[in-house]
This record gives structure tokens, C-alpha cells and sequence, in this order.
């Protein structure tokens, strides 16, 4: 479990105009094999400026300039991916003539040749666009070249040493902070990278992150069901569900991400969209929307009875939020917007109905039964610290993940409502609602009709 220990030790020291520090409690030696519970105080800096979605290359200079100074904006090379279907992300490559390694990092980030003019220094206001979820860094001398200055990396307090030469900007989408508590994000992600889960947080800023690379490619429709990455994934997912014990909600007993997220998500679709043509697409099926907060309710009623286990949960485990490093044979999550504590069968179930796809969504691609069996007996044997696992114990669990993947669609339909009037990205969300809501009543007869199979063992 070291992996992100050694890629995502770098700290930055430097105080400069315009940063403001932000004290944060975060663990500092917690491990994914232990449960320490040690704490002190890091400063994430705060950099009080705000990026325009539609000039983010000039937005990430103004990032450059405050959290690192030494670096010559000349020798800096920017590069627009996509990221998901809510934000925006742009790397940032730091490339000095001394210095010819960032080049190659450049190309074959996920799997996608990028020609050396688009990364000229003189073409950097001027940056291609490519279909690309997460900016992560697949050449395998960009692994190299980790591993040769991680050591580097991790004392910042000489001022001669190099710097990592690559960070991450996002940009949160149009009225995405009415979705998201930003401030949960920051802490989730400073908390995470405590147990050695989530990249370094470099610094926030008014509607975005700066973070680092995570070297490798995220998952896609047929690598997911690859044995050799599946596996990663399922013991990964185990342990950060087995360890991870935030100490914010340690006197009370937490609520469900699931029920309280998708009752604010309620509060928030409008009850009339601007959008006249999109008002009309909506009406009938999921407005008013008072019947569909009904039959949520009338769901998690039912849900809850499974007794499923509240962990610290991702919550958002789509194929994009998945990162491969082959040369170590790790996976990273990363993109932590939605995690907090909930019933453990929905991280699962969230993650098995991410299978589909998101450019091209296709249904038939749920894992079958037998797939779902196997990945499930190498979560609970990494969950439950044992090798024996019973029938019993894997069906159960079956269960309740199918059952609440019917959950993940209804929380993501109810997203796409609120994206549909605020969002300002080239998507279309009545369209998604749709195909979740839909595949949400397919499934809905035959996850329910589970019960008649749910042994009386609890995990």
C-alpha cells in the first residue's frame, strides 16, 4: 500500500503573494494497516482567485504564479483534458531546457499521443482538446522518473532541489458547489491521502483544486473486467472501507450519504427549468418532482432493512475515477467529491453499474452473477481479514449490492436534473437522466425479488 506514499509525498513549503494558509487537521502516520489515530496541522494553501471555465490555460497561470514562483512560465507546457462530465482539468507540465524528462511524460497521458507541437512552450495559450477523464500520466517513464526522485521529492525544505514538474489543476463546474460541499471535499482529500488513498492536495482555490498526477491510465469497459485489475480494485475498495475512521463524526452516529445528499439534491431540481424544451422532456416522467421523491423514500425504507454496514465510502467509483499503474500493479481512486460515510453495498453496487460506460452507455455490460460472485469473495476476504469467506457471507452481500445499485441509478438520475439547468458543459443530462432512470425500472423487478435469496448471516 505504499504506492501513494512514495508518488504523492511532495510538499510545497513556499509562501508567496496571494496564498493564504488554511489550517487543516490531517493524520500524518496512519497506514492502510493500522488504525493510528495521531494527528497534526498541515496548511493547504488558499489562492482567492477564481478561473473562467472558458480561459482556463490563463486561470491555471495564476495558479502557477502563486504556488510556484520558481517556476518560468516560459518553460511551462499546458495541456486541456476532460474530466468526467462535470469539470474541467488542465495539466500543467514544467519543462525547463536543463530538464528533458517532462517531454516524455507529456506523451501517452492515458494511452493518448501527444504531438510535441502541442506542447511547444510558444503554443501554450493555444492548447488541444482531448478526450481524456483524469490528466494521469501512463508512459512508463514518467514511472521511472517518479521512482528516481521520490526521494527528492520528499524534503522541500532546500531551496536547490527539483521540483515535481507536474501538477493538476480542476475547475469545478458551473453551480457544481450547489452539489458539492467543497470544504468536505478538501478534508475528505487531505484525509484519504493520510491513509495513502488519495493524491497530494496542493492548494484550493475559489471554484477548483490543484492536486498531483497519479501515474497510470483509468479503467474502461473492457480493462475493468480484466482479473488481474478487478481484483485490485475489489481489495482497494475493501481496505479503504476497512480502515479509513474519520474523527469528526466520532460521538454521534453518522447519516447515510445516500439519504442526505439525495434528499438536498430533491431541494435543489427546480420546479419549472428555464429550458422550455427541456421542461417539456422532463414533465410527466419526473415532474413535479414530489412523486419521485416518494418513491425514493418508499426505496430507502426497504434498503435500510438489509443492514448493510456504513463505511467511509467513494460513492462515485465510475471507470474514469480508476487508476491503473501496471509497472506496480496498483490501483488508485481518486476524485473524492461524493465521499462520506454510507451503507457499504452502495459504494459496490455504484461502482457495478459504472460498467456501462459514460460516452456510450450500454447496460448489458453488468457484471453477470458469476462475475459478481468472484468479486465479491476477494472483497470480503480483504474486508473481513480472512481467507475462508463462506457461500453465505458472498450471497448476502450479492444481494444487498444489486439491490442497491437500483439506489445508484435513482441518485444519479436526480443529479442529472440539477446538472440539466446549471451545468454549462456540452452534455446532455435529460438524455442520461433518462437512460438511469430507465435502466433504474428494467432492473427494479428483478433486484427486489433478491429477497427470496438473502441468507440471515451479517457481514
Amino acid at each position: 500500500m505504499g504506492t501513494e506514499t512514495k508518488l504523492n509525498c511532495y510538499t510545497e513549503n513556499t509562501t508567496s503573494a496571494g496564498i493564504v494558509r488554511v489550517p487543516t487537521k490531517v493524520a500524518t502516520d496512519k497506514t492502510c494497516s493500522n488504525n493510528k489515530t495521531s494527528t497534526s496541522f498541515s496548511n493547504v494553501p488558499f489562492v482567492p482567485i477564481h478561473i473562467d471555465e472558458n480561459d482556463v490555460i490563463e486561470g491555471a497561470k495564476q495558479i502557477i504564479t502563486s504556488i510556484r514562483p520558481s517556476w518560468n512560465l516560459s518553460f511551462v507546457q499546458f495541456k486541456k483534458f476532460t474530466d468526467g462530465i462535470t469539470n474541467k482539468l488542465v495539466g500543467c507540465f514544467y519543462n525547463p531546457p536543463e530538464d528533458h524528462n517532462v517531454a516524455s511524460l507529456a506523451n501517452g497521458v492515458n494511452g493518448i499521443h501527444i504531438c510535441s507541437e502541442e506542447l511547444t512552450a510558444q503554443n501554450i495559450d493555444s492548447p488541444v482538446d482531448e478526450n481524456n477523464d483524469s490528466g494521469n500520466l501512463s508512459d512508463a517513464e514518467a514511472d521511472a522518473d517518479t521512482d528516481a526522485e521520490s526521494q527528492n521529492y520528499s524534503n522541500t525544505n532546500t531551496s536547490n532541489q527539483k521540483q515535481k514538474d507536474v501538477i493538476l489543476v480542476r475547475i469545478y463546474g458551473n453551480k457544481t458547489d450547489l452539489l458539492i460541499d467543497r470544504k468536505a471535499e478538501t478534508r475528505n482529500i487531505i484525509l484519504l491521502h493520510s491513509y495513502g488513498f488519495a493524491p497530494t492536495l496542493y492548494a484550493t482555490f475559489k471554484n477548483g483544486l490543484v492536486y498531483d498526477f497519479v501515474p497510470g491510465v483509468t479503467l474502461n469497459t473492457e480493462s475493468v473486467l480484466l482479473p488481474e485489475i478487478w481484483s485490485l480494485v475489489a481489495q482497494r475498495m475493501a481496505n479503504m472501507h476497512r480502515v479509513v475512521k474519520p474523527d469528526w463524526n466520532r460521538n454521534e452516529k453518522p447519516v447515510p450519504m445516500l439519504w442526505k445528499k439525495t434528499q438536498s439534491f430533491f431541494d435543489l431540481v427546480p420546479e419549472r427549468f428555464s429550458d422550455a424544451e427541456k421542461q417539456n422532456r422532463l414533465e410527466g416522467v419526473f415532474l413535479p418532482i414530489k412523486r419521485m421523491r416518494d418513491e425514493f423514500a418508499e426505496l430507502y425504507k426497504h434498503l435500510e432493512r438489509l443492514d448493510s454496514p456504513l463505511v467511509f465510502a467513494h460513492n462515485d467509483l465510475l471507470l474514469g475515477n480508476v487508476v491503473y499503474t501496471e509497472s506496480r500493479k496498483t490501483v488508485t481512486f481518486i476524485d473524492y467529491e461524493y465521499a462520506d460515510y454510507n451503507f457499504q453495498a452502495f459504494d459496490i453496487g455504484n461502482h457495478f453499474a459504472e460498467f456501462a460506460g459514460v460516452d456510450t452507455v450500454d447496460y448489458t455490460r453488468y457484471p453477470s452473477r458469476d462475475f459478481q460472485l468472484k468479486w465479491l469473495r476477494v472483497y470480503l476476504q480483504a474486508y473481513l481479514q480472512k481467507s475462508d469467506v463462506t457461500d453465505a457471507e458472498v450471497e448476502r452481500l450479492y444481494v444487498q449490492v444489486n439491490q442497491f445499485a437500483l439506489a445508484a441509478h435513482f441518485f444519479w438520475t436526480i443529479w442529472c436534473l440539477i446538472q440539466a439547468e446549471h451545468s454549462t458543459l456540452d452534455f446532455d443530462y435529460v438524455d442520461y437522466a433518462f437512460l438511469r432512470y430507465n435502466e433504474y425500472l428494467a432492473r427494479k423487478d428483478e433486484f427486489m425479488s433478491l429477497d427470496e435469496r438473502l441468507p440471515k448471516c451479517k457481514i
